[in-house]
């Protein structure tokens, strides 16, 4: 399976797993009902695909079951109980005393437990609504192929009472942590994959995502309808078109007008989009890529003692690197070289972005507030200007969120300062308040 090149860079500019002040993108999705489903969600967002059969897949069977708005067919207390109890057969394998790690109780509720997700496993395999989703049939397959493997017919057709007999406590537990360990083992790794599944399609479900259409890798297509930023609670949507034609998007705005946040907006839902997840629109269909790379919130690195102007250089050479490999990108520049002075920034910019344009296989967006380099933009066909605009509502910036076509000298920082007060601070003391 062939997966999407990309970054911590990237995973820290998107927010896939938030700061230690919030959440983040991750959060989201997660609605996983086992600790073992939770982890493998984690896993799948650090490795987006770049296969189009495996992403279209993946997004038809999450589609698929948020339609049945199917639920966990599991107690998720089971899974609690049954990962203790086999987890105490590695601490025996270890050398570990296994009497000290569970007992006597702890071995009858986890045999009951594993007994329970066995039958429940055999009763969703065989399940109508579950057998017609085609795209399923691999997963659900190994599920069948596991729970009706012939050593545990005899679990199949256990009753359960409120007590075991100790001899069949003592079987059935050398059964799942002796002999059968890794059946059980898998089994439990094929039900995390389930657990995924129902819960991105309830948070698909619960926010009325949209499930895109992945398309050929190398067309450098992508159609956004009513984009916005999952995290948003009330955002404003906009619509966006990128293909070989227009392949390079310069972006201009004030401060404040959302650039930053359409720019992970963008970014949010073509990472996500890669992972065969609902995203955060009213419509999406997009060529498979490569890879994405952002480059949003860049720090210093004083530890080589870089400068940031360094560090963006640094950041275009491993750009250009990847992109001299041939292959599609989708590469985002937030305010490209704002860590040099004017005159550099603009000439930088002009030749950046010139280079990027000319690989009609990929996608670039580069945000900047050096709008004079847009006259010499100009002379490349395929690069479109579009802006975040600002209304000004007498001395008071407005900024309404939704993209337009052209470039914008918007500059309102003074504006904002003195609204402030801040000179009037500084020339006669403390602003009352």
């Amino acid at each position: 399976m062939h997966l999407l090149r990309t970054d911590e860079q990237t995973i820290g500019d998107l927010e896939i797993f938030g700061k230690k002040t919030g959440s983040g993108i991750f959060d989201i999705y997660n609605q996983a009902h086992t600790r073992g489903g939770e982890t493998l969600l984690g896993e799948l967002f650090r490795q987006p695909l770049s296969d189009k059969e495996a992403i279209n897949r993946r997004s038809s069977v999450i589609e698929s079951f948020a339609a049945l708005q199917l639920k966990f067919p599991y107690d998720s207390a089971f899974f609690d109980t049954a990962e203790k109890y086999l987890i105490s057969a590695d601490d025996e394998g270890k050398g570990k005393n296994s009497q000290a790690a569970i007992g006597e109780k702890e071995i009858q509720n986890g045999v009951q437990s594993v007994i329970q997700i066995i039958q429940l496993t055999k009763t969703f395999t065989e399940r109508k609504e579950i057998k017609d989703i085609n795209a399923y049939n691999a997963e659900r397959e190994v599920l069948e192929r596991l729970v009706n493997a012939a050593v545990f017919a005899p679990v199949l057709k256990e009753t359960l009472k409120p007590k075991m007999s100790y001899s069949a406590v003592t079987a059935y537990d050398a059964l799942f942590r002796v002999s059968e360990k890794q059946k059980i083992k898998q089994l439990l790794e094929a039900i995390y994959v389930l657990d995924v599944y129902v819960s991105v399609a309830i948070t698909a479900r619960e926010r009325h995502f949209v499930f895109p259409k992945a398309l050929e890798k190398g067309q450098c297509l992508l159609k956004l309808e009513g984009l916005y930023h999952p995290s948003l609670k009330k955002p404003v949507a906009n619509d966006i078109a990128m293909d070989a034609s227009q392949n390079l998007i310069f972006l201009t705005g004030a401060n404040m007008a959302g650039k930053s946040t359409f720019l992970r907006a963008l970014s949010t839902a073509l990472y996500i989009a890669h992972m065969g997840f609902p995203v955060a629109a009213k419509a999406m269909e997009f060529s498979v890529l490569d890879g994405i790379y952002t480059t949003v919130n860049l720090p210093d690195n004083l530890g080589i003692g870089a400068s940031h102007f360094y560090v963006e250089v640094l950041r275009v050479k491993k750009m250009a690197q990847e992109l001299s490999t041939g292959k599609s990108f989708f590469i985002l520049f937030d305010e490209l070289f704002r860590g040099t002075n004017v005159k550099d920034a603009h000439e930088a910019t002009v030749a950046v972005a010139k280079g990027f344009a000319g690989k009609r296989n990929s996608m670039f967006v580069i945000s900047s507030h050096i709008i004079e380099a847009a006259d010499q933009l100009k002379e490349k066909s395929n690069i479109d200007f579009l802006y975040l605009p600002t209304r000004m509502n007498g001395t008071v910036p407005e900024y309404p969120y939704t993209l337009e076509t052209g470039i914008t000298d918007d500059r309102h920082g003074m504006v904002i300062i003195r609204n402030e007060g801040i000179l009037d601070i500084l020339k006669k003391g403390k602003k009352s308040i």
